[in-house]
């Protein structure tokens, strides 16, 4: 017999709790998270570092700090969670199939699904780096639970391939313990990260960036022994002659983050190239009546505290939708990302609600001006991809279509 659910949160990070939080508070009586590992949390735990909670708390907080705000919640909200527990599968008819080591493998029929998995980390497969298979190479995450959680410097001279904001904490915290940081390379000619990271976790500790850079090959027979890195140019090909070697024992990767939506695809949600996450409209709604995506299974977040913003709402409109208190919208339009705009998010919005949009622009400018349809939404005095951009707006303003252009101009930035 399968058993019955009203909702299903599909992972524990930020997203995923406050998601349940606030449904459980809006009055759904029988929630159940869902989490792989053997915490509540997601990747919090690990992230000692402080630069949580400023927006959404008003406090400086570390990873742990923040998290436990809702962990507590769930307690006190007596909200069941079940962890250890894979989700393999979710039906196009919300039927989920999870398996532990307790139940097996077992079938439950949801009325309302949070999806709140975030996600992984590109390996080295996924950038195609030639040279030997040693020990010795690993992803910033992994580095990150090797020295936070379990305690285990992974090396002492460190190469850092990519300046993505994990990667610059790890330069940092490998630092602070002993470890030797040779470089952080990035290909692109800015870096990945937020500002903030540049200036705190390389410039503090007087850790080299080389830009225009990438890693040509891996050297090491047990372990990595040396890499071969060289300039490029602004189309990212080699320049002859600029090849060199560089020693080290370890050779972490901060590539980028890839959303985890194996299940998302299960469900047949429409998906976002762009983004690869399932498209949402202003209230989290995907493709499919009672289905809801938050956080960064949705895109890349650069803050937690977009995360669990986005995860509150998901929580709460699944409640309005098991009390039936949603109504058809007013109007229905659809976001197009046109000029400097790699990808925005919601993908669609009702015309009568305020919401928060959120986008990344494909290189660097300044005096940039940000339009939607007819409508200035914004000014900034530089923007970066490295730095996600929310913005609020009252789509009342705006000309009614059935999609409109967003779009930034400015001028281009090459410092």
């Amino acid at each position: 017999m399968v058993k019955n659910l009203d909702l299903a949160v599909i992972g524990s990070g930020a997203a995923g709790l406050a998601a349940a939080v606030a449904g459980a508070t809006a009055g759904i009586k029988d929630v159940c998270i869902f989490e792989r590992e053997a915490w509540l949390g997601g990747i919090l735990p690990q992230c000692i570092h402080t630069g949580f909670g400023v927006q959404y708390f008003n406090e400086n907080l570390t990873g742990p700090e923040y998290i436990t705000r809702f962990t507590e919640e769930v307690h006190q909200l007596q909200i069941p969670y079940r962890l250890n527990t894979l989700v393999t599968h979710i039906s196009p008819s919300k039927r989920i199939t999870y398996v532990n080591s307790e139940e097996g493998v077992t079938h439950l029929q949801a009325k309302a699904i949070v999806l709140a998995m975030g996600c992984r980390e590109r390996p080295r497969g996924a950038i195609t780096i030639p040279g030997d298979r040693p020990a010795g190479i690993l992803t910033a995450g992994t580095a990150q639970r090797l020295l936070d959680i379990d305690g285990y410097l992974p090396g002492r001279r460190i190469i850092i391939l990519g300046s993505g904001d994990i990667g610059l904490i790890m330069a940092r915290r490998f630092t602070m313990e002993g470890a030797i940081v040779q470089a952080v390379i990035e290909q692109l000619p800015y870096p990945g990260g937020l500002r903030r990271n540049i200036v705190q976790c390389l410039h503090d500790f007087n850790i080299p960036l080389l830009l225009n850079h990438t890693i040509t090959a891996i050297h090491g027979l047990d372990r990595v022994e040396h890499i071969d890195i060289v300039q490029l140019d602004s189309q990212l090909n080699p320049i002859p002659n600029t090849q060199r070697t560089m020693a080290c024992d370890t050779l972490v990767l901060s590539v980028g983050l890839i959303p985890e939506n194996e299940l998302s695809y299960d469900m047949q949600l429409q998906m976002s190239p762009s983004t690869r996450g399932p498209w949402i409209n202003e209230q989290c709604e995907t493709s499919k009546q009672g289905v809801y995506a938050c956080g960064n299974v949705v895109h890349v977040n650069d803050l937690v505290d977009h995360v669990t913003q986005s995860g509150h709402i998901a929580g709460k409109v699944a409640a309005k939708y098991l009390h039936k208190e949603t109504s058809p919208p007013l109007y229905h339009m659809q976001l197009i990302p046109n000029q400097n705009i790699r990808y925005l998010v919601p993908h669609r919005i009702n015309y009568n609600t305020p919401f928060t949009l959120y986008l990344r622009v494909t290189h660097p400018l300044r005096q940039a001006t940000i339009t939607l349809g007819n409508q200035v939404i914004g000014y900034r005095q530089r923007v970066t991809p490295s730095e996600l951009i929310p913005l609020s707006v009252d789509p009342t303003k705006i000309i009614k279509a059935d999609s409109i252009v967003a779009a930034i101009t400015g001028i281009p930035d090459l410092r």
